[in-house]
């Protein structure tokens, strides 16, 4: 989506602070002894409360509000009656849609006590979302967003999976640019425009490139004992910084 007016930036900063702010409450109860189920329905009561609509529940009739990925697991998780342990690693990936705007945002909490190693990996990711934002302007490359990831995945000891995406938002949950790579593609010449609203969300993992779906149909993981982090803002390209439409406490 390209945003022409201040009507449609109003429009897809309000659904943006909406999935912010769901974020924020679900991560005021994520603790030992909750399942992910029940985490999933506090913020699909917020969504309800501010008239929102869960963007994967209605895009794609996934089976859940939001998506809770925990330890192995790296995206597209289903809610379910796994009860959330001390030293669990979560990401909580929140996308909703109002008034036929969509906005999407995500992050990664480790549940205390918390392992070092896992420290530096959420760090690093949250480290590379920040790096690739810097880039995202007016007139650069749609590669330089991965190139910003990719370094710093490197730089941190760490791969990036190469089977999940970055992307465009706005009118839908998924739309032009459909797929901005977390790696550099040197191929790749598309040009980032002023007002594109796209999503930049890198994934980060320990010891995969690639993702297989569980039998649930859903849930997404890498080798057996891999480990990934995601953090994702919803923002609009500008000559200069984007613009944050999904900003929050949390960030």
């Amino acid at each position: 989506m390209i945003v022409s007016n201040k009507t449609e930036l109003d429009g897809l900063a309000h659904i943006g602070e909406i999935v912010a702010q769901t974020l924020v409450e679900m991560r005021k109860h994520l603790q030992p002894g909750i399942t992910t189920k029940e985490l999933d329905e506090i913020g699909g009561r917020y969504l309800a409360q501010h008239q929102a609509n869960s963007a994967p529940n209605k895009v794609y009739n996934f089976p859940g509000f939001t998506c809770i990925s925990v330890n192995e697991a790296a995206a597209h998780g289903v809610p379910s009656d796994y009860m959330i342990q001390p030293g669990d690693v979560v990401n909580i990936d929140v996308s909703a849609e109002k008034n036929g705007l969509f906005a999407d945002t995500g992050f990664t909490f480790c549940v205390e006590p918390v392992a070092q190693p896992m420290l530096h990996l959420v760090h690093a990711t949250r480290q590379a979302l920040a790096e690739a934002i810097t880039v995202a302007k007016a007139g650069a490359l749609v590669s330089d967003i991965g190139k910003a990831i990719e370094t710093r995945a490197k730089k941190s000891g760490y791969k990036t999976l190469r089977d999940l995406a970055s992307h465009g938002i706005g009118r839908s949950l998924h739309e032009y640019p459909e797929t901005i790579p977390n790696y550099f593609d040197k191929r790749d010449k598309r040009k980032l425009e002023e007002g594109m609203v796209i999503t930049i969300e890198p994934f980060l993992s320990t010891h995969s490139n690639h993702t297989q779906t569980l039998s649930d149909g859903w849930t997404l993981v890498g080798k057996k004992g891999n480990r990934s982090a995601q953090f994702e803002h919803t923002m609009m390209i500008t000559q200069t910084t984007p613009k944050i439409l999904t900003s929050s406490e949390i960030w």
